[in-house]
């Protein structure tokens, strides 16, 4: 079938292109500074990226954790949220701009005010910290918690997101299935746990595909907070910065 219409087009080019042409590259031998032809070498990029590069492999797995366990945490906290602001109560109106305001500051904004909040010495989570149990952490100098602290910047912002569409998801759900359920005798919970969450699980899985992407490229806040520090133990594999195949 021909293609006919012109916005058809248009998306191919701008959008199809660019990832073919990008698959094309990574089996080349080539350089943007280069004013040679691309060289084709077949899978050797990927084979010496994933059998020599150790550093590579880490900032993998370090990549696919902090999504995998950041988007969970983030869907857990943001369906309760949706579940708590689809009840009337004073204030939600509020209340709900207040939770949303974090996904309309900058990402840099964000970092910088987390880096204070983070600090050793003068953050106050420390602060609290300090008073609660007598210890201070450093939340972004250890190695073994550098990582849970981007989690808790990245799940600050984004659980807001997931909380907005499980609301747009509860507002749809019918009514009819919960007013027999009642009449039968269905507890709160069982009314959560048989029909709320069942209902909502397409909402659910479109908020955690939209932010699974979102997080596997996450970067800038990452780059300004940490820089992949310390000892490369929060890089990850989302871009290449230059010199060399280091690692954010």
């Amino acid at each position: 079938m021909a293609i006919s219409h012109p916005a058809v087009v248009i998306l191919l080019v701008m959008m199809a292109f660019p990832i073919v042409y990008t698959l094309f590259l990574s089996f080349t031998k080539w350089s943007p500074t280069s004013l040679g032809t691309p060289e084709f070498i077949g899978l050797q990029n990927y084979f010496k990226l994933i059998a020599q590069d150790e550093r590579f492999r880490n900032a993998a797995w370090r990549t696919i954790w902090f999504t995998a366990v950041g988007v969970s945490v983030q869907c857990v906290l943001g369906v309760g949220l949706a579940l708590i602001f689809n009840r009337e109560f004073a204030g939600r109106g509020f209340f709900r701009t207040i939770f949303l305001m974090s996904m309309v500051a900058t990402p840099v904004a964000i970092a910088l005010v987390w880096m204070m909040i983070l600090d050793i010495n003068t953050g106050i989570l420390n602060y609290f910290l300090n008073l609660v149990a007598g210890v201070r952490l450093a939340w972004l100098s250890n190695r073994s918690i550098v990582l849970w602290s981007l989690i808790l910047v990245d799940t600050w912002q984004w659980t807001p997101f997931i909380m907005l569409i499980a609301l747009a998801g509860l507002s749809a759900l019918p009514t009819e299935p919960y007013e027999s359920a009642v009449i039968d005798g269905a507890s709160s919970a069982q009314l959560l746990w048989y029909l709320t969450l069942p209902m909502l699980r397409p909402t659910i899985m479109v908020a955690l595909m939209f932010r699974s992407i979102d997080a596997l490229k996450t970067f800038d806040i990452i780059y300004v907070i940490t820089s992949g520090g310390p000892a490369f133990a929060s890089e990850r594999s989302t871009c290449t910065l230059s010199p060399g195949p280091l690692l954010l």
